[in-house]
């Protein structure tokens, strides 16, 4: 059965160990690609889209890894704390402390 690389809710991802994240981001690239070409028509703002799409998940993890402490986050994610503070507020991001 081949997977449904048109949704990114469908993505097929078998094993993270054995496909890493460019290639799985490059597939489904390839995908826009090709039915962009299918369809002809033009795609405006994909870098915005696409790093959002791999930034906001990435900050969400991260910040649950580290209970909402974005101090830690921010050091693991190898940013300055502010630019984490920012990102959280542009991509709205509720950071929800745990004890």
């Amino acid at each position: 059965m081949t997977p449904n690389l048109n949704s990114s809710d469908n993505l097929f991802v078998a094993n993270l160990q054995s496909v890493s994240l460019e290639k799985l981001v490059k597939s489904k690239l390839e995908v826009l690609f090709a039915q962009q070409k299918e369809a002809q028509v033009e795609l405006n703002g994909l870098y915005n889209v696409v790093i959002e799409q791999v930034e906001k998940p990435l900050l969400e993890l991260a910040l649950r890894a580290y209970n909402g402490n974005q101090v830690k986050t921010a050091q693991m994610l190898g940013i300055n704390r502010n630019t984490l503070k920012k990102k959280i507020d542009n991509y709205k991001i509720r950071v929800k402390k745990m004890n």
